[in-house]
């Protein structure tokens, strides 16, 4: 692996883009069909900037299941011990499947554009005792939805040449739609009001959106570092949500609950990792992936019980290149904080035309 042909192929596991081959060391067997295998990469950027002139459709499948508790004590205490209230204890399980295709075509061999079609799956389940009720029987809360998700359009530019002492730089603008099913559209369960002192209900959607409800804006930075026989690699971004105003939110009757302006919090992303080339064909990687998001602001006001919540996720993925035009992916995820998903795999099947 102590060859150019190696540090290659781990490059394009690590989602940067190279303009050309690097010519062999001496002595040592060209690869199989005289190109280095193609990786789609842990993260969300590409294994490596589509030629000038092709088209890559990558059919995937993305499961993610996430589970958290929470016990809300409402009251006060007159020792330790001793609680006079009411408790709200919930569990929330959540399963999400997404399928999606993604075009990418070579714009030249420095830049591509990307879009990509998703259809969302989604169900939760609900296990609580209600806040309001004091009742100390468990209730469960079944819920679903599905549909087609926020599409996506994205353009990347490798900034460099690169080489084997110089890391490569690969920029990106992605930009999501609104295409999928509003969370506000939904029928939340509540009488009148999800919030207030005339709240009632559980407050959960009765039919789970597919959608963010907002139009968002991420540009990002790849960048990727060679070290032979492995390659260092690593990302950096920001999402904007556009916020929205005049939003309400569909209650149980029919009625309306007006919710006024609603902007949501920022988030800024990194990520890191390591890929080797394990032969010709086969590479591995190890990655971490980190987003921080900022509070949700309702009229101008910081949304109650919204906190800055912080994203960690441990990826591992697989690649085999089947033949010069079609390659398997598969990832793993697992979640390292309370609020990501406790494990994330996906399987991507590009195809080069």
């Amino acid at each position: 692996m102590h060859t150019r042909t190696g540090w290659l192929a781990a490059a394009l596991l690590a989602g940067g883009a190279v303009a050309a081959e690097a010519p062999d060391a001496v002595g040592t067997a060209p690869p199989q069909d005289g190109r280095p295998p193609a990786v789609a990469p842990l993260f969300e950027q590409p294994g490596v900037l589509t030629p000038r002139g092709k088209l890559v459709l990558e059919p995937s499948l993305q499961f993610g299941y996430s589970s958290s508790n929470r016990v809300v004590l409402v009251g006060y205490t007159i020792i330790p011990a001793l609680l006079i209230g009411l408790v709200d204890v919930r569990e929330v399980k959540r399963n999400t499947t997404t399928a999606a295709l993604t075009g990418r075509y070579g714009l030249s061999n420095r830049a591509e554009l990307e879009l990509k079609v998703p259809y969302v799956y989604r169900s939760d389940s609900t296990v609580s005792r209600e806040i309001f009720t004091g009742t100390g029987v468990d209730r469960v809360f079944d819920t679903s939805g599905r549909g087609v998700g926020d599409a996506e359009l994205a353009l990347r530019y490798q900034l460099n040449d690169g080489g084997a002492e110089r890391p490569y730089y690969v920029a990106g603008l992605r930009f999501k739609s609104r295409t999928g099913t509003d969370p506000f559209e939904v029928v939340t369960d509540c009488t009148r009001r999800c919030v207030g002192p005339n709240a009632t209900g559980t407050g959960l959607p009765l039919d789970l959106p597919t959608g963010s409800g907002f139009y968002a804006l991420q540009p990002s930075v790849t960048w990727l570092y060679s070290s032979d026989p492995a390659i260092l690699f690593g990302s950096v971004s920001y999402l904007h949500n556009f916020k929205r105003s005049n939003v309400s939110r569909r209650v149980l009757g029919g009625e309306v609950e007006p919710l006024g302006r609603i902007a949501p919090g920022g988030v800024i992303g990194f990520n890191f990792g390591l890929g080797l080339a394990l032969n010709e064909r086969a590479l591995i990687s190890f990655g971490y992936d980190h987003s921080a998001i900022a509070r949700t602001r309702q009229n101008g006001v910081p949304v109650a019980g919204s906190v800055r919540t912080q994203l960690g996720t441990l990826l591992m993925g697989f690649s085999y290149r089947i033949n010069d035009k079609r390659t398997v992916n598969v990832a793993v995820g697992a979640g390292l904080t309370r609020d990501t998903p406790d494990v994330q795999l996906s399987l991507r099947l590009p195809v080069t035309f």
